[in-house]
C-alpha cells in the first residue's frame, strides 16, 4: 500500500513539457554533428579570411590547399580549433531552434501541415530567435578559426572582447548573420518538407525511413547553401575585421571591388558540405529522437 501511494511523487523524464523533450533533442543532435563537420567549418572560415593576405594576382588558395596546410602546422587536432566555442553555441542553439520550432509548429499548425512559404516562414522565425541569442559566442568560434587571434578558452576570449573593442563588438555581423542563417533556414526546412511529402507512404513507415529523410535533408542544403553562400562570406569579413567595416555594406563593397563577384562564393564549397552533413544529421537525429518520446517532430 505504501508503494502505491509513492509512486505519484517519482519524477520521469517522459513527463517533460513536449518543448522542452524537442530542447533536448536538438540539442544533442546538434552536438554530435557538429563534433564530426567542425573541420570543415575551420576550413570554411580559413579559405574566406585568406584574401587579406593573399597579393594581387596570386595563386588562387583551394579547400584541399588550407586542408593540408592546417594538418602541417597545427597537426591533426588543429581541425577542431574553434570547437570549444561550436559546443557553446551548439548545445543550447540548437536546442532553442529546434524547440521554438516545435512550438510555432504546434501553436500555428496543429491542424495540419505547413505549406511551403509556411514551411519558410517557420523555419526562418526559429532561426532568428536562435541566431539573435548566440549571437556573442558566434563571432568568438569565427575569430578562433580564422587563425588570427591568439584565444585561449571562450571565456578569456569573451572578457578579451569585451576590454579591448567593447560588448558591441559581441554583436557584429548581426545584419548578415541573420541574411544568411533565417533564409538558409526558411529554405531548408522547405525543401526538406516538401522533399519528404514525395517519399512513397511505404519508404516513410519503412526501416529505410531515416536514410531517406537524411537524403532529402542533403538535397535541401546543398539548394539553400547556395543560394545563402554571399551573406556567409560577407559575415565572416565583418565578425573577423569588425574595425575594417562600419557597415554591412562596406563589407559587400569591399569583396565585389576586390575580388569581383565569384568572391561571395568563396569557400563555398567547405561550407555546403558542412552545412549540409550538419543540417541533415541535425534533422535525422532529432526526427528520430522525437520519435522514440512519442512525439511528432
Amino acid at each position: 500500500m505504501q508503494e502505491k501511494q509513492d509512486q505519484p511523487l517519482k519524477s520521469s523524464p517522459g513527463k517533460a513539457h513536449p518543448a522542452l523533450k524537442a530542447f533536448m533533442c536538438g540539442s544533442l543532435s546538434g552536438t554530435c554533428s557538429t563534433l564530426l563537420f567542425q573541420p570543415l567549418d575551420l576550413v570554411k572560415t580559413r579559405l574566406q579570411t585568406l584574401h587579406s593576405n593573399m597579393q594581387p594576382g596570386s595563386a588562387r588558395v583551394g579547400m584541399v590547399t588550407v586542408f593540408l596546410s592546417v594538418v602541417r602546422t597545427e597537426k591533426l587536432i588543429g581541425l577542431w580549433k574553434g570547437v570549444s566555442p561550436s559546443f557553446v553555441r551548439t548545445i543550447p542553439g540548437v536546442g532553442i531552434y529546434f524547440s521554438t520550432y516545435y512550438s510555432l509548429k504546434q501553436h500555428y499548425f496543429l491542424e495540419q501541415g505547413p505549406g511551403a512559404m509556411e514551411s519558410v516562414l517557420l523555419g526562418a522565425g526559429a532561426r532568428t530567435v536562435a541566431g539573435v541569442c548566440m549571437l556573442p559566442v558566434t563571432v568568438i568560434k569565427t575569430r578562433f578559426e580564422s587563425g588570427r587571434y591568439n584565444y585561449v578558452s571562450v571565456a578569456g576570449a569573451l572578457r578579451s572582447v569585451c576590454q579591448t573593442e567593447g560588448p558591441r563588438a559581441l554583436f557584429s555581423g548581426l545584419t548578415a548573420t541573420l541574411l544568411r542563417d533565417a533564409p538558409f533556414s526558411g529554405l531548408y526546412v522547405m525543401f526538406y518538407s516538401q522533399g519528404k511529402n514525395t517519399l512513397p507512404q511505404e519508404i516513410s513507415t519503412s526501416p529505410y525511413a531515416a536514410l531517406a529523410n537524411f537524403s532529402c535533408g542533403i538535397l535541401a542544403g546543398v539548394l539553400a547553401s547556395l543560394v545563402t553562400q554571399p551573406a556567409d562570406v560577407v559575415k565572416t569579413h565583418v565578425q573577423v575585421s569588425p574595425h575594417l567595416y562600419r557597415r554591412t555594406a562596406d563589407a559587400v563593397r569591399y569583396i565585389y571591388n576586390e575580388h569581383g563577384f565569384q568572391g561571395f562564393f568563396r569557400g563555398g564549397v567547405p561550407r555546403s558540405l558542412r552545412r549540409t552533413m550538419i543540417a541533415a544529421m541535425a534533422w535525422t537525429v532529432y526526427e528520430q529522437l522525437m520519435a522514440r518520446m512519442g512525439l511528432k517532430s
